[in-house]
């Protein structure tokens, strides 16, 4: 096919020998099937920030740190070159994620480095080499949903262990290959400790996958996973090793009526994402 303007320069440089084709192309980037010498790998091309319909991005943002005083002094006073550099960041947050959940055990694809908004990774096949799944594109019995539910939970558990929330994570953004699930899609992760929405994303992802996982194992549905390891993280009693139950009770008191409308408008804005995420799985089908 022809070379996308973005990849041409790495096929320049003979970082990339061919692309492909095109895998999809969701709201915040395009991902091309690439040839590397002799191995098959992804190109995940950024959108620019006026192209991206990521909604809230400021929210993701939020606790992100950078290590150069001027460059920090720039992005929040939005100049052209704190735009610049908060582009940078948005991009190099997916690559810094990868290596670090992939050194807490989590099953991520693995990065060979991001080249001006250009992110290259493993492309994750099954055994016979074809691409894998999305996990929305998968029917499962049971047995298997709970087995990986089971799985993605220890792989939360790990993230925020590791001070990462995925804050997007759906069944659109988990491959499925012939060992179980893969999690991708990272740019957005957010710093447990420093983002004051992580909370409330972790607990949106984890329903996500509760809910999904439980269209074929109905027991999954209102367990509470997110609390528990939240409430476990807040004491610094969370560890890789915890074992999770699934049940959590919630402390009694006054209603807190700003939670709730908070709570009300989330769903809002969940519901709205998850017919998104619909509306561009269709598209590619």
């Amino acid at each position: 096919m022809k070379i996308p303007k973005r990849i041409q320069p790495l096929v320049d440089d003979g970082l990339v020998d061919e692309v492909i084709c095109q895998l999809m192309s969701g709201k915040e980037a395009t991902v091309y099937m690439v040839r590397t010498g002799e191995e098959i790998i992804c190109a995940k091309v950024y959108k620019e920030a006026n192209k991206r319909s990521f909604k809230k991005a400021a929210q993701y943002q939020e606790g992100r740190k950078s290590r150069n005083s001027r460059r920090a002094r720039a992005m929040e006073k939005g100049s052209k070159f704190g735009r610049a550099q908060q582009e940078k960041a948005w991009q190099n947050a997916e690559v810094d994620a990868l290596y670090l959940l992939a050194d807490a055990g989590v099953r991520v694809p693995q990065p060979y480095g991001c080249y001006d908004g250009v992110l290259l990774m493993e492309l994750i096949t099954d055994d016979n080499g074809e691409v894998a799944p999305r996990l929305n594109d998968v029917v499962m019995s049971k047995e298997q949903a709970i087995e990986d539910h089971e799985e993605v939970m220890i792989y939360v558990l790990r993230m925020l262990c590791a001070g990462v929330v995925h804050g997007d994570l759906s069944e659109f953004n988990v491959l499925v290959d012939d060992y179980g699930p893969v999690i991708i899609d990272l740019p957005q992760a957010v710093d447990a400790a420093a983002n004051n929405n992580a909370k409330a994303m972790l607990i949106r992802d984890v329903d996500n996958m509760t809910n999904y996982y439980g269209q074929f194992a109905p027991e999954l549905l209102g367990s509470k996973y997110a609390q528990e390891m939240w409430a476990l993280y807040e004491k610094s009693e969370l560890t890789p090793e915890s074992e999770l139950t699934g049940y959590f009770a919630e402390t009694s008191g006054n209603a807190d009526v700003n939670s709730v409308m908070d709570e009300i408008k989330a769903a809002f804005e969940e519901e709205e994402a998850r017919l998104e995420r619909i509306k561009e799985a269709n598209e590619l089908d």
